[in-house]
């Protein structure tokens, strides 16, 4: 029981990004993703988009697959960083996914 409980928590939440990215049709369930994607903007701006000639890499208009592959490269150590691999360890798979999907979608 005390492993069952944690693999559901995980696969409900998951289930629940997963519907935010496809349709985020409620207020709420809106929300809920601009408030995920405002934790990126104090380093890539309101967004994704960066300020002009930071050194700071704008994300919005971004391939969505790229963006998840960067993020869980940051995750699992993979791809060296000085704040990102800290960051990106506090997101799930699923906000990841939320994550990519939202800048993906943003003007470049």
């Amino acid at each position: 029981m005390k492993t069952v409980l944690p693999t559901l928590a995980l696969a409900l939440s998951t289930l629940a990004a997963s519907t935010l990215v496809h349709a985020q049709s409620t207020p709420a369930q809106a929300l809920y993703v601009r408030s995920l994607a405002a934790t990126c903007a104090n380093c890539h701006g309101t967004d994704g988009r960066a300020v002009q000639g930071s050194t700071v890499v704008s994300i919005a208009g971004m391939d969505k697959n790229y963006l998840v592959t960067q993020l869980t490269a940051f995750k699992t150590g993979a791809r060296p960083a000085t704040v990102m691999h800290q960051i990106s360890k506090g997101y799930s798979d699923a906000q990841i996914d939320v994550l990519a999907g939202y800048f993906a979608a943003q003007k470049k």
